[in-house]
């Protein structure tokens, strides 16, 4: 187990949660700035649509390493230096006035900024601190407040870009943001996990997963909940302005979207102990694709049903994130788990890319997102079927060992 003698585990999950709740609060909130940015810029929506995409990417990519690097030296250190590139993107992008500065801030800083303050990193230290029958439960309230801050920091950012316009509203963020300094404090691992004798090296670990069937079905699976959810958060509140509604309503809807994942995401983690994960996580996939197609396709857009579609989203949000990490934990152990999580999370971040810049590129050559919706549909109806067999089962190196 880990070396925590220095920190309590209570605190360990606390901070970690908060961590969670301002990296990912602030992100979720990236879709406010595409309009007005657009706008006071004159560009059109591809160049926005492109840096978020490069944005998630890079985080996807740059995960596993800094999941390698968390597994060895503790989950602080690189929340550290990943808060650090975080503000630093915030702050340049406020003063991007062309394409090159939004891709290099909102891209390129703030992707590897994610990479060191989200869901692998924090989960990992996590599961690492807590007993196996209490992990799915900690991941999904960590997850519970992380869902918190997004919905707390969007009426915020929007008060915000509405009274001061957006360049101080991402100063503001990046203020908020260099809280994450302080908190990744808790989470400095001293010998950050000690070795069993059944752990092995990183390369036979990464060779053990790539050769299991249930990592490539839950990648894949990954890859269409990425693309969902940034097309979504990134492309809805302009949708919805195009369908003449106000621009608070895509606020709104975002801001319902993080208060239901709260919910959703304390339940996926509480049902994960107790029930097969990856028959919860063709429930989700399935039903985010029922949502999807009655709000594109079956409702009048007004704003009623607008918001009905932020709170069954926000049920589904992040609800695959703790059971897909608790699939990891239980298939391929806690000793690599921010690294084989952030391989697998790469598969979410590459779905992430094209969801996020299909959204602007389809919507700048056809002027609508019909097209996109109707992919986030189908996807829903792949997932479904790729998360069915897989067997939640220990590798045989771990069989009748407590990891």
């Amino acid at each position: 187990m880990t070396d925590r003698t220095h920190v309590s585990t209570g605190a360990v999950l606390a901070c970690g949660a908060l961590i969670l709740a301002i990296s990912l609060g602030i992100r979720h909130g990236f879709g406010l700035f595409l309009q007005p940015m657009s706008m006071d810029n004159g560009w059109g929506r591809e160049v926005f649509s492109f840096a978020i995409a490069i944005q998630n990417i890079l985080w996807g990519a740059a995960q596993p390493f800094t999941g390698m690097l968390a597994d060895r030296y503790g989950a602080g250190r690189t929340i550290l230096v990943g808060a650090i590139l975080y503000v630093a993107g915030l702050m340049l992008m406020a003063v991007s006035s062309t394409p090159g500065m939004l891709t290099l801030s909102a891209g390129f800083l703030i992707g590897f900024g994610l990479a060191g303050t989200t869901f692998s990193i924090v989960f990992g230290a996590i599961s690492r601190a807590l007993p196996p029958a209490k992990r799915s439960m900690g991941m999904g309230i960590a997850g519970a407040v992380g869902s918190f801050g997004q919905f707390i920091m969007l009426p915020g950012a929007m008060t915000l870009i509405s009274g001061f316009g957006w360049a101080v509203a991402l100063v503001a963020l990046g203020v908020v943001g260099a809280l994450m300094v302080p908190l990744s404090t808790a989470l400095f691992e001293r010998n950050a996990v000690q070795r069993q004798p059944t752990d092995i090296p990183i390369r036979a670990a990464l060779d053990e997963a790539f050769r299991h069937r249930g990592f490539w079905l839950l990648g894949f699976g990954y890859f269409v909940c990425g693309f969902q959810i940034t097309f979504i958060g990134v492309h809805l509140p302009a949708f919805l302005v195009d369908r003449g509604l106000p621009a608070t309503a895509g606020m709104t809807v975002l801001a319902l979207i993080g208060l239901f994942n709260i919910a959703g995401s304390f339940l996926a983690g509480y049902l994960g102990g107790r029930f097969p994960k990856p028959a919860l996580l063709a429930i989700v996939y399935a039903a985010r694709g029922v949502a999807i197609a009655a709000f594109a396709f079956g409702l009048p857009i007004t704003a009623t049903s607008a918001y009905t579609f932020g709170i069954a989203m926000g049920f589904l949000w992040l609800a695959t994130v703790p059971l897909t990490n608790g699939v990891v934990a239980t298939v391929f152990g806690v000793r690599n788990m921010a690294m084989i999580g952030g391989v697998v999370f790469f598969f979410h971040q590459a779905g992430a890319f094209l969801g996020g810049w299909l959204g602007g590129y389809l919507y700048d050559r056809t002027g609508s997102y019909e097209l996109v919706w109707m992919m986030c549909i189908g996807l829903s109806v792949m997932a479904t079927a790729l998360n069915v067999p897989i067997k939640e089962r220990p590798v045989a190196r771990l069989q009748g060992v407590a990891t």
